[in-house]
C-alpha cells in the first residue's frame, strides 16, 4: 500500500482514552465525547429493566443503582493489579469499543486508531491499554496526550502544553522532534483532585448536607474559578431530604488553585533543565488544554506565578480543549506512512 492510496478504505480514528471523558475525532468528519463510565445489570430484573447488557457514559451513571457500575481508568490508565482488574480491562474494552462505533466505520474500512495516554504511563498500563484496544481496530498506536495536543496545533517547537485530566496534568516541552521521556512529566493533581479537596471543604461548610461525588463535579464544572472575583457558586444540597442552599464560592476557589503550585514547580523544571538559549522562548510558549484547562481564569493564575517563580511567562489556552487531544491524534494517524501501519497490523 503507497503513501499516495494509503487512505483508501481505512477509517482513522484519534482517540483521548481519559479518566472522566472519552473523545474520538474521525478522518469521516465524526466527532464524539463520551463520559468514561461503563455499566453492566446487576441482575435480571435490572437486565429486563434497561433493555441491554450494558451502558456508557451519563446514561449508565444515570442508571448506576440498576448497574455494576465501573470507571475503568484511573489517572489516565486502565485499573490493573487489583481485585477487580478483569472487570477494568472488560470495561475499558467496551469503552473503547462504543467510542469507535460512534464514530460509525464502515463494515467495509479497516480502522486505524492512535490512543492518547499520560505521558508517563509505564508499559505495564501501555499495554493494557493496547490490549482493550485491538479487539476492536485493524492497527493502534499510542502517544503522549499532551504531544499529540501540540501536534494538532503544528506547535512543534520550543513550547509547553500543560493538558488538565481528571486522573493526570501531563507537562511536555516540544524542541522540534519526538519528545523524549525527559521532555514529559505526569502530576497526579488534576480534576479528581481538586474534587477531592472541595469535597472536603464541603463536608465543613455543608452542615447536615448530603451530596454524591456527581454532584460535587457538576458544581465545579458549572462554577469552577481561581479569579479573586467570581459569579457566585451557590449549590442546593438536600439536609433531611429538604433542598438547601449552600455558598461554596470560596472552598471552591480554593480547592481549584491547589493546581497552580505543582504545574508551576513542573514547569520550572522542564524549563529549567532546558538549553539556556531557548528558556524563554519556551517560557513564553506555554499551552493549556484538557478539560481542566476550562476552570476560569486559570490561564491567567498560572502566567501571574510563572512571574512570581520562573521570572515571566505566557499562557495561552487552546480554543478546543475538549478535542484537543483526539484532533491531534488522528492528525498523527494521517500523517503516519502506510508501511508503518502496516508493521503495526
Amino acid at each position: 500500500m503507497s503513501d499516495k492510496n494509503k487512505d483508501h478504505g481505512v477509517l482513522y480514528l484519534g482517540i483521548d482514552l481519559g479518566t472522566s471523558r472519552t473523545s474520538v475525532s474521525a478522518s469521516n468528519g465524526e466527532r464524539e465525547t463520551v463520559s468514561s463510565f461503563v455499566g453492566y445489570p446487576k441482575d435480571v430484573v435490572a437486565r429486563k429493566l434497561l433493555g441491554t447488557d450494558v451502558l456508557y457514559g451519563d446514561h449508565a451513571l444515570e442508571k448506576r443503582l440498576s448497574l455494576n457500575l465501573f470507571r475503568p481508568l484511573s489517572k489516565g490508565v486502565i485499573h490493573t493489579g487489583e481485585e477487580d482488574s478483569d472487570d477494568n480491562m472488560r470495561a475499558a474494552g467496551d469503552l473503547i469499543g462504543e467510542i469507535i462505533r460512534r464514530a460509525k466505520p464502515r463494515k467495509d474500512e479497516l480502522v486505524y486508531a492512535v490512543i492518547g495516554a499520560p505521558a508517563e504511563a509505564s508499559f505495564t498500563n501501555k499495554e493494557a491499554i493496547l490490549k482493550a484496544a485491538r479487539e476492536h481496530v485493524d492497527s493502534v498506536m499510542l502517544c503522549s496526550e499532551p504531544f499529540a495536543v501540540a501536534y494538532g496545533l503544528d506547535y512543534l517547537d520550543d513550547v509547553l502544553v500543560i493538558d488538565i485530566g481528571a486522573g493526570t496534568v501531563d507537562l511536555c516541552r516540544m524542541h522540534g522532534t519526538m519528545p523524549e521521556e525527559t521532555d514529559q512529566l505526569t502530576l497526579t493533581s488534576g480534576g479528581d483532585f481538586v474534587d477531592a479537596a472541595f469535597t472536603e471543604r464541603l463536608q465543613k461548610t455543608c452542615k447536615g448536607a448530603t451530596f454524591s461525588t456527581r454532584m460535587v463535579k457538576e458544581a465545579k464544572e458549572r462554577f469552577g474559578s481561581v479569579a479573586d472575583s467570581m459569579e457566585p457558586a451557590v449549590v442546593h444540597f438536600p439536609v433531611n431530604g429538604k433542598p438547601t442552599s449552600f455558598d461554596v464560592t470560596e472552598d471552591l476557589r480554593e480547592a481549584c488553585r491547589l493546581i497552580i503550585p505543582p504545574i508551576v514547580e513542573g514547569l520550572g523544571k522542564l524549563i529549567g533543565s532546558f538549553d539556556p538559549e531557548f528558556q524563554d522562548r519556551l517560557k513564553n510558549r506555554v499551552l493549556l488544554a484538557g478539560g481542566g484547562s476550562q476552570i476560569r481564569g486559570l490561564d491567567t493564575a498560572i502566567e501571574t506565578h510563572m512571574h512570581e517563580q520562573l521570572g515571566g511567562g505566557k499562557v495561552q489556552r487552546i480554543e478546543e480543549p475538549m478535542y484537543g487531544g483526539a484532533n491531534g491524534a488522528l492528525k498523527i494517524a494521517h500523517d503516519m506512512p502506510a508501511d508503518y501501519w502496516e508493521q503495526l497490523k
